[in-house]
């Protein structure tokens, strides 16, 4: 029995060896001289004699041919026995070359798997790779991107500040712009009630471009700046030279006439009517007075009429000037 589970013991492990490494041919030349061995032991076994020592009478041994016949039946031999255990264990753990064929092809097939698997990791591992490094690029170029959003945001918060401070710089100029042309403004109308009546009529578009209410207007502070500088450029202009013009004035007797009067800047003008009815006028905050003049007045304003229109000489003319 010892025998036997020493066959079958090395028949499993040699199953197995065959199963898992390349040792198939030596696995089957274990097992077979393994069963050899177990028969030749079997067979040697009755044929070794037990010793007896010299001058000791071998023990009697019955054979089984003195023993009685039973009537009509024949002696058995020993040689009909069946088989022994050793033997037939032998014979059931030995493999067929079928079952070792068998076993290599699956062997071989499993390897083949697992070489077939290698490969299809090998090439799976390259690609997985090669998308890691991609991926690595990707990220690379989109850190950069987002330094350089980085870098661009805190450009343009820098630029947004500075924007900001001269806005703010703008607005308190602008302030102070407003509150410059509403003065300006306010002395502009007051200097129109020292304006002459052409002038005045001349310049009356734009002083009705003034807004009448400086804090609630449409009109911008450069265009309301815009407009006095016209207002003051037009005064300038009437200051610096003489203008004739006609107008209607009321004469000494009481009677109204149109008389030609010629201006010296916006300080003093002078008139004469066709019947050589003179007056003198002067700006005030009232608007502009005008007085009868003097025979010797009139005529002296006659002949600086006529030297301004060029029917004259010119000459040195005195006239009466009101300074205030």
């Amino acid at each position: 029995m010892n025998s036997s589970r020493l066959v079958t013991h090395f028949a499993h492990r040699a199953r197995y060896w065959m199963m898992t490494s390349a040792s198939v041919v030596v696995a089957v030349l274990l097992v077979e001289p393994m069963g050899a061995s177990a028969q030749s032991s079997q067979n040697a076994a009755p044929a070794t004699k037990q010793s007896t020592p010299a001058g000791t009478p071998a023990p009697a041994v019955k054979s089984a041919d003195q023993k009685p016949k039973a009537a009509g039946g024949a002696p058995k031999s020993k040689s009909a026995t069946a088989p022994t255990a050793p033997a037939a264990a032998a014979a059931v753990a030995a493999p067929t070359l079928d079952e070792t064929r068998l076993t290599l092809n699956k062997w071989i097939e499993t390897q083949q798997i697992i070489s077939k698997e290698r490969n299809d990791w090998a090439q799976g591992k390259e690609i997985l790779q090669g998308r890691i490094e991609l991926v690595g690029k990707e990220v690379g170029v989109l850190k950069d991107r987002i330094t350089q959003s980085e870098l661009a945001v805190a450009e343009s918060n820098k630029k947004r500040d500075e924007l900001v401070a001269e806005n703010d710089q703008f607005k308190a100029v602008t302030a102070q712009l407003s509150d410059a042309v509403t003065a300006m403004e306010g002395q502009v109308r007051k200097l129109a009630k020292l304006m002459p009546e052409p002038v005045s009529a001349k310049l009356l578009p734009l002083m009705q471009r003034m807004p009448a209410d400086p804090a609630n207007t449409r009109v911008s502070t450069a265009e309301r700046f815009q407009n006095v500088l016209g207002i003051l450029n037009e005064l300038n202009k009437a200051n610096s030279e003489i203008s004739v013009s006609y107008e209607i004035r009321t004469l000494a007797d009481g009677s109204s006439s149109e008389v030609q009067v010629f201006y010296v800047g916006l300080a003093q003008a002078y008139y004469i009517s066709p019947r050589g009815l003179a007056g003198i006028g002067h700006p005030t905050e009232d608007g502009w007075k005008w007085e009868s003049a003097s025979a010797a007045t009139s005529g002296q304003i006659m002949q600086a009429l006529e030297i301004i229109q060029g029917k004259q000489t010119p000459s040195f003319v005195p006239l009466p000037i009101t300074i205030k």
